[in-house]
């Protein structure tokens, strides 16, 4: 089994560009103002969100496991976004969307969300599911309510519908990845 190993590097609005859009209150886009609340409100729209179904959002609290992943999905119908609770850190590891049949592992990058700000991913980005760097890390997580559905049709050690492509990256690629802080 083949180890790759990445060093985890904060993120910014700019290393994850390729993989989504940072989610927050420092997003760099412009400031809309409220006609009814003035300067007390500032309302900013980081990206667009895509969803063709019905949304679900899940609530998941994480506990610490190791730094690795061994599987990434990716969705087609869904920009799939993740917020964090209680301003915890959490990690993502992340390669670009692509048109191959697993991603392409030297462009993966691991990134560390310190907890005031989300990520919404581009269609089709591959990731594995947060990691949490402390106990209790609450994440709210927006799905498509057949995508966490397809997510329970198990089949090896995959799973796949119609917005859903998880893969086994030992079992494809012969690959482990380890995040290094």
């Amino acid at each position: 089994m083949r180890v790759i190993t990445l060093r985890a590097e904060a993120a910014t609005a700019e290393n994850v560009a390729p993989f989504g859009t940072l989610m927050g209150p420092t997003a760099p886009t412009p400031v809309i103002r409220s006609p009814f609340y003035g300067d007390r409100v500032a309302l900013r729209k980081p990206g667009r969100f895509v969803a063709d179904d019905t949304l679900e959002f899940t609530v998941a609290t994480l506990e610490r496991r190791p730094l690795r992943a061994v599987w990434m999905e990716r969705h087609f119908l869904h920009t799939q976004s993740f917020f964090p609770l209680g301003g915890r850190p959490f990690l993502m590891v992340l390669a670009p969307p692509g048109e191959g049949e697993v991603p392409v592992l030297e462009e993966a990058r691991a990134l560390l969300f310190d907890g005031s700000a989300g990520l919404m991913l581009h269609l089709g980005t591959w990731h594995e599911f947060p990691l949490a760097l402390v106990d209790g890390t609450s994440l709210i997580i927006a799905i498509r309510r057949d995508t966490a559905r397809d997510l329970q049709h198990v089949e090896g050690n995959e799973a796949r519908g119609p917005d859903l492509d998880k893969k086994d990256l030992a079992a494809r690629l012969g690959v482990t990845i380890e995040v290094a802080l």
